[in-house]
């Protein structure tokens, strides 16, 4: 019986993983499909980046319904339900004929994706014992970094080949592995037997001092978190190429290796969670992140911004492999997904703008202002996990 646990633990991480390895792969493939799409349906910078914001809010609003729907009726069932829908309109938005049915597509793609991130999380911090739920947590986190990974791949290998049409198809594969891998799991027995399945109502997030404390606290880290995430992964690149003169495929190398990078600090994250308090290591973590995209401007060099960017990418983004720890620990199985779910997704809302809103900051006052600015916000960070958050360990 042991075995059979720990069996299902690791396919209920794995499929987790390979879940949140489609929501990276579908973020780039649409940052480097933008320039195709916009110049078949002629359309203009603003037209343009409405796909992204289609697909963000889908997202927010994903995961808040589907969340509440996994507390409600079990993890397993609703997850499928994500992967499926993030499945068939990632490859309907290949078929499409116009603008106007991809904005739609879109939506409906991203309210999958929206979905998939806490529910898969949510499962894998009831699928292991305590002592295990961080590491396995970063693990999944981890598989995102490998669907960012793999997109950079495919489209410097098959977009010149299959077109943008293509990579929407490529896209959908993943999720659908995930849905056949998903058929032979179930749900934790705490889900099982009922834990979850109370009627929800917000008023748990600020029912309590302490929640309500939580919840404002993990919101603004879940911001600073996909802030730096999307301004660094979208808008670096682009300074790089400006400033270095370095092509796609060179931009394309150096987001590999700070995404290794990445995945290096969210497994750190994991280890150091075994012996270390979470507030302790989040607050290393963040002075690592600010003192790093100071110093990161001030390179010299494409070997440089190289192994700085893995550096970068160890400590800004590394502590995604913390979040999903932090919060199932501080929320009951009742709410847990739903937690997971609309916090992070407040995040991305927010965060999601952040290359816009850092490019026009570099457009007025310079790259170095910008990244002097950018690094302000680990210090919100700080305030945050060390006197809003509650302490819990």
């Amino acid at each position: 019986m042991a075995e059979s646990r720990d069996t299902n633990s690791w396919a209920t991480t794995i499929a987790a993983a390979t879940g949140y390895a489609m929501d990276g792969f579908d973020f780039l493939i649409l940052a480097f499909s933008l320039p195709a799409i916009a110049q078949e349906f002629h359309l203009g910078p603003t037209a343009g980046a409405s796909l992204a914001t289609s697909t963000l809010v889908g997202a927010v609003l994903g995961g808040v319904i589907f969340g509440i729907l996994a507390d409600r009726y079990g993890r397993i069932r609703i997850l499928t339900w994500t992967i499926v829908c993030f499945a068939v309109f990632t490859a309907v938005c290949a078929l499409a004929p116009g603008y106007p049915f991809l904005l739609v597509a879109r939506f409906l793609s991203g309210l999958g994706l929206g979905g998939e991130f806490g529910i898969g999380m949510a499962l894998v911090s009831e699928a292991w014992p305590r002592g295990k739920t961080d590491i396995m947590s970063a693990f999944v986190a981890i598989g995102g970094q490998v669907g960012v990974i793999l997109a950079v791949f495919c489209v410097t290998l098959l977009m010149p080949v299959i077109g943008w049409r293509g990579l929407f198809l490529v896209g959908a594969f993943p999720a659908i592995l995930a849905a056949i891998f998903r058929r032979k799991l179930h749900d934790p027995i705490r889900i099982e037997t009922g834990q979850g399945n109370s009627a929800f109502s917000f008023r748990y997030f600020i029912e309590s001092r302490d929640l309500w404390r939580t919840s404002l606290g993990i919101a603004i880290l879940c911001i600073v978190q996909n802030c730096g995430y999307y301004g660094i992964i979208v808008w670096m690149p682009q300074f790089l190429s400006h400033r270095l003169h370095l092509s796609l495929q060179n931009t394309g190398i150096w987001t590999v290796v700070m995404l290794v990078g990445m995945s290096c600090g969210m497994y750190t994250f994991g280890l150091l969670s075994e012996k270390f308090r979470h507030k302790t290591i989040f607050v290393s973590y963040m002075i690592g992140a600010m003192v790093t995209t100071l110093l990161y401007p001030h390179l010299t060099g494409p070997t440089a911004f190289l192994v700085g960017g893995a550096i970068l990418g160890f400590f800004v983004n590394g502590m995604l492999g913390g979040y999903a720890a932090l919060i199932s620990r501080r929320y009951p199985v009742k709410i847990r997904a739903t937690a997971q779910n609309m916090l992070f997704n407040i995040g991305r809302a927010v965060g999601g703008f952040s290359p816009v809103i850092v490019s026009n900051i570099d457009y007025k006052f310079g790259f170095y202002i910008t990244i002097s600015l950018f690094s302000l916000l680990y210090i919100i960070d700080i305030i945050s996990i060390s006197f809003i958050i509650p302490e819990t360990e």
